[in-house]
């Protein structure tokens, strides 16, 4: 016989399991989200701001922000480059008063912004909150996303040097937004009674015969100019459609004929290749990588794999053999540039000149852990 107690403690475990089971949609296959699972992918910002997390950031505290972890993608005034389209421009102070950018209707205008489409800041905030650095998303904290935000804001002259955005104020910005008038439901691209119109306003047909063939765009290269400025296929990104050519080798396929090279530069001198230099004695492992954390070099580059820029091994292993790699690699550190790796540019770094000796001493001793 089962005492009163066993019989309670056993109705109760039916109960829970009667529940669990009403909760699951399929019977046996999984379980129900906790209330703290749904908290961290609950994390959207409607258009009336509901889901805003409390905060602020400074347009000042946005610049350092985006020189670290966002301009070297979007560039230093969110001009952007070959990869990625352009965030701020096309906007103007007529357009502020209005709510409606003018340059959306102008076919003249080149390009369309992120700030020239935006009808809600709320979309603007989540977007970087959620995605941004694309290599570490949600890595932002709230504060940072206010001050990134309000910097961008700032580019596009809708706030002035001085401000900060916070959750209590985001609302009075919408109203300044470029294009907060922009937004259209009349296109009929949903149900509702938003639309004057019967039918979407997109039309396509499929081509189901004598359809046009897609051009091939091609380019050669001389022989001579081969591997002039280093090898091609090293200087473009992993993704994408611009691979580059492997300029380190003859362009000759078997049964052409091999490169050549012209006569004049043929005929010039060898000059020997000059000794492997001795290693740099280098900073300790530990203090280096730290400074890489504290300067947000890791935003762009990790130990081992390509991120927005090569990886600090390959950075290692490609001046390994070069007599003054510290002193060349201290001053790209804190000059920047582009070209070397591919067309996305390293903004020039604040850091002082010891931490950027540190790290290039690192570098150039093959970036041991």
């Amino acid at each position: 016989m089962f005492s009163c107690r066993e019989v309670a403690i056993g109705a109760c475990l039916l109960m829970s399991l009667a529940a669990q089971a009403q909760q699951s949609p399929y019977a046996g296959i999984g379980r129900p989200a906790t209330p703290k699972e749904i908290a961290a992918w609950d994390i959207d910002v409607r258009p009336d701001f509901k889901g805003l997390p409390k905060g602020s950031g400074s347009v000042a505290k946005g610049q350092d922000v985006w020189e670290s972890k966002c301009a070297s993608c979007h560039g230093v005034f969110g001009e952007s480059n070959q990869f990625f389209s352009p965030l701020i421009g096309g906007t103007t102070k007529e357009d502020l008063q209005t709510g409606r950018v003018a340059r959306l209707n102008d076919t003249g205008y080149p390009g369309r912004t992120t700030l020239m489409k935006a009808a809600n800041l709320s979309t603007l905030w989540d977007y970087i909150h959620r995605a941004m650095p694309w290599n570490q998303p949600k890595s932002l904290t709230p504060d940072e996303v206010y001050g990134v935000t309000a910097f961008m804001l700032n580019l596009g002259g809708v706030v002035p040097d001085n401000f900060t955005l916070s959750d209590a104020n985001i609302a009075d910005v919408q109203k300044l937004l470029p294009n907060r008038n922009g937004m259209t439901t009349d296109h009929a691209l949903w149900p509702g009674n938003g639309s004057t119109k019967s039918k979407p306003d997109v039309v396509a047909a499929a081509c189901m015969k004598n359809c046009a063939t897609e051009p091939m765009v091609a380019s050669i290269l001389p022989d001579f100019a081969r591997n002039a400025h280093g090898n091609l296929a090293e200087q473009n990104r992993l993704v994408g459609a611009q691979r580059g050519a492997d300029t380190s080798k003859p362009a000759a396929a078997p049964g052409q004929r091999a490169a050549t090279i012209p006569t004049a530069l043929a005929a010039a001198p060898t000059v020997a290749p000059a000794a492997k230099p001795a290693q740099p004695a280098g900073a300790s492992s530990s203090a280096a990588i730290a400074l890489t954390s504290k300067h947000s070099c890791t935003a762009c580059h990790a130990m081992e794999t390509k991120g927005v820029g090569p990886a600090f091994r390959e950075v290692a292993k490609k001046y390994a053999g070069r007599n003054d790699a510290v002193q060349y690699l201290a001053g790209k550190i804190k000059s920047g540039g582009s070209g070397v790796w591919g067309s996305i540019p390293m903004p020039a770094q604040s850091l002082g000149n010891d931490d950027a000796e540190t790290i290039a001493q690192w570098l150039a001793g093959g970036a041991k852990k």
